[in-house]
């Protein structure tokens, strides 16, 4: 290993990294690092980690063994995957190790074991071996029988990746004699200038006791007294961007972990340090968490951002690292930038307190705050269009986005006032959703049960570049008494930011202006998935993209929403002409970029070559509709359209594709193998087929010889939808009102026992049902 070090030493960097210890040369081409960083002004925010170009990954006792003796080889090869592959993205790495003691403690407690063993054979026989003990062992003989076999896995290990490693031992002096530090400074630089990882560990085998004097005192002075010192005062001398500190916790709680209402902070800024309470040490480690956050702030007042996060939960462990330099949120981030607003956890807290004020409201009383919304969306609207059609020049200025995705983001006053209309619409339906009595029935005399309607808890609802989704989601759940949060995007924030405004004031008309929030923090949506514990459904209302990317990303958090609309229109052979020209033109051309858009258009076989197959064709030409044929509908034609490449593709777009089937069942077979069950539409004067093409086709919509553009809580006379669901279980289709309410049991008793009802209780069980009158409210 020496002699190859030194080798690579006096090569040209660029001669060494290609025939040396290879690095693609395409993962180099991926990494985008920004100007570099004047050092001494750590990171503000998570997002920014992404920039870091070198990093310190300190790896605590309990990250490296395994059951107080030994390694825990797995979390170790996950640990040099994450850490090999950042390096050979173009970033510097540097790994600050404990385990050494642990490992040295395990081989020397085998190595005396065999010891005793061959003695007692010698001196007793095979067959009279006295009951052996170890001795306590001394923690720097440990080190020394431990620290080389660690060195040797690392090796081993990064080896597998094309990577170099290199061992560096110090000592609390080397930081505080000023030329062993220049050398120390000196040899890191130069390995990390050859591309090779230093592996640095303190020299337990001769390291002295902490100067308690000396200990965490400024800038200047750091003890060394374990590896969170070492790592911190590292991250410092070496001008890090980033230190990772992974440890056997989640990261920085405000109370010990594990006891009752001990909750993760997800980012810490200096001064805070009153509101924490610690608990005990490591089971291992020298450093508690104190000892952790003392460091972390040290090396935060150097200039270096710290995150600490947990190294040994399986779920995470093999992301981790890579995870903290995307910038996703994981373990705690030490910032110097404290917020103007809130959290995103504050803000659902703020939410679901005001949420549950909001629930236990009078019906008139939602209903009145739904229409004050109402008549503020036409009242305002001058600054609602003015603030929309900023949002729209920025837009088209990027050209980040696509023409579907403008045609969402404009507003109108048609639209608005369109708007108005579904929530007045809904707050007269609102009078009878929360509390709603659905069963009543008496169990026993003097027993009865009730079954009501509740709200669901907070929504978090993801949408895109469509700001007229705010008002419309804000008063279904004024209405079904939710808690929320929206995420809008950014391209739209101007519209979005006074639509919430305009909705905090109806809110605020009986003082629950809280309860629906508008994140606008630098707040990633796969961040918000992991709210786990503060969130009860996520509702994304966006490209289909957008909604699979959530229901990938929710952590133990139901979705409701529809990962793709492919949408069919089938024609069948006793279509009328009229009616199928109507509805196809309709269905794809009215707003293509729609969900509830037509996306595959099925003919029966026996309309090729006539009239209305022509007819259809001439409509989709005129109307600029690019064509894609399916494999039949090719295998017709001596010069066919583009053949699609999928029959589950959803455009969203001015195009479709066309494919021929055999009968209405082959549509029916068509549309479960490829639809994604939103709506289907057939167009038929044929009744019976009709009947058997609804009654057979399973998805959330199927209509009879009407477009499919139907598929929308608005013109279901809900008022107003929160999203299509495609799903089996809860709302199904448009989901309004109905859809974020769930239920809840009541029983009224007169000191009841189960013991009562039992073979030798005096009770028995009724279950008669008890009419509900009109209008009903428990």
């Amino acid at each position: 290993m020496f002699a190859r070090l030194a080798l690579c030493s006096r090569l040209p960097s660029r001669i060494w990294r290609s025939n040396v210890c290879p690095v693609p040369i395409r993962a180099f081409s991926q990494a985008k690092f920004s100007l570099p960083r004047p050092h001494g002004k750590s990171f503000a925010h998570r997002s920014q980690l992404k920039q870091a170009k070198r990093i310190v990954v300190k790896l605590g006792s309990a990250v490296v063994t395994r059951d107080e003796c030994g390694l825990a080889l797995g979390r170790l090869a996950s640990i040099v995957e994450q850490v090999a592959m950042l390096q050979n993205q173009g970033r510097e790495m540097m790994i600050v190790t404990s385990g050494a003691v642990a490992f040295g403690k395990q081989r020397l407690r085998h190595e005396i074991l065999l010891s005793q063993s061959v003695r007692q054979a010698l001196h007793s026989g095979q067959n009279q071996l006295k009951e052996m003990s170890v001795p306590v062992l001394e923690a720097r003989a440990c080190a020394a029988a431990g620290q080389s076999g660690l060195m040797a896995l690392y090796e081993a290990m990064f080896t597998q990746y094309s990577t170099c490693t290199a061992q560096i031992l110090v000592t609390n002096l080397d930081f505080h004699d000023e030329q062993k530090r220049r050398n120390l400074n000196s040899t890191l630089h130069e390995l990390l200038r050859m591309n090779i990882v230093p592996i640095i560990n303190t020299n337990d085998a001769v390291v002295p006791p902490p100067v308690p004097s000396s200990d965490l005192q400024g800038v200047n002075v750091i003890s060394i007294k374990d590896n969170d010192s070492l790592a911190a005062r590292l991250a410092v001398e070496m001008k890090a961007d980033l230190l990772i500190a992974l440890s056997d916790v989640e990261g920085l709680y405000d109370s010990p972990p594990g006891t009752d209402d001990a909750k993760l902070i997800d980012i810490f800024y200096p001064g805070d340090q009153q509101s924490i309470t610690y608990g005990t040490k490591s089971r291992v480690g020298l450093g508690g968490m104190e000892a952790k956050v003392k460091a972390a702030l040290w090396a935060l007042q150097g200039g270096t951002s710290v995150v600490i996060a947990n190294g040994t939960n399986p779920k995470v462990t093999g992301h981790v690292i890579t995870d903290i330099v995307e910038g996703k949120k994981v373990g705690t981030f030490f910032s110097e930038v404290k917020p103007a607003g809130p959290t995103v956890e504050q803000q659902t807290e703020m939410a679901r307190h005001a949420g549950r004020t909001l629930a236990s409201l009078d019906p008139e009383q939602r209903e009145e705050i739904i229409c004050c919304l109402a008549e503020l969306l036409t009242e305002k609207k001058d600054e609602i269009l003015s603030a929309n059609r900023r949002d729209m020049e920025l837009a088209t200025a990027s050209g980040r986005l696509s023409q579907p995705l403008i045609n969402r983001l404009s507003l109108s006053t048609a639209k608005l006032n369109s708007l108005a209309i579904g929530l007045r619409q809904l707050a007269v339906s609102s009078r009878d959703s929360v509390g709603r009595v659905l069963r009543r029935t008496r169990v026993a005399n003097n027993l009865e049960l009730e079954q009501i309607t509740v709200p669901i808890g907070v929504l978090l609802v993801i949408f895109e570049s469509r700001p007229d989704c705010l008002p419309q989601v804000s008063a279904l759940a004024i209405a079904s008494g939710n808690a929320l949060l929206l995420k809008g995007g950014k391209e739209a924030s101007n519209t979005n930011k006074i639509l919430h405004q305009l909705t905090q004031e109806a809110l605020s008309l009986h003082g629950v202006s809280d309860a629906i929030q508008l994140v606008s923090t630098r707040e990633e949506v796969e961040d918000l998935c992991r709210l786990d514990k503060m969130i009860d459904l996520i509702i994304p209302r966006g490209s289909s993209q957008l909604v699979r990317d959530i229901q990938r990303a929710a952590k133990g958090i139901p979705v409701l929403g529809h990962s793709e609309g492919v949408c069919h229109v089938y024609i069948d052979s006793d279509a009328s002409i009229d009616k199928a020209i109507s509805v196809v033109r309709d269905s794809k051309c009215d707003y293509p970029a729609a969900c509830n858009a037509m996306e595959t258009l099925l003919i029966h076989r026996d309309l090729l070559r006539t009239p209305i197959f022509d007819q259809l064709i001439d409509m989709l030409r005129t109307e600029h509709v690019k064509i894609h044929a399916g494999p039949r509908f090719a295998s017709y034609l001596t010069f066919s359209p583009s053949e699609v490449k999928s029959l589950r593709t959803e455009y969203g777009d001015l195009e479709c594709c066309i494919e021929v089937v055999d009968s209405m069942q082959e549509a029916v077979d068509h549309i479960h193998k490829y639809g994604s069950s939103h709506t289907d539409v057939i167009i038929t004067e044929n009744e019976e087929t009709a009947e058997q093409f609804l009654q057979q086709v399973d998805s959330a919509c199927v209509f009879w010889n009407s477009s499919s553009r139907f598929a929308d809580g608005y013109r279901f006379g809900l008022g107003a939808e929160v999203g299509i669901s495609t799903a089996r279980i809860h709302a199904r289709g448009p989901v309004g009102l109905e859809g974020l309410l769930t239920t809840k049991w009541v029983l009224r008793g007169e000191g009841h026992t189960v013991a009562d009802f039992s073979e030798q209780g005096s009770m028995k069980y009724l279950h008669e049902n008890i009419p509900i009158p009109q209008g009903s409210f428990s």
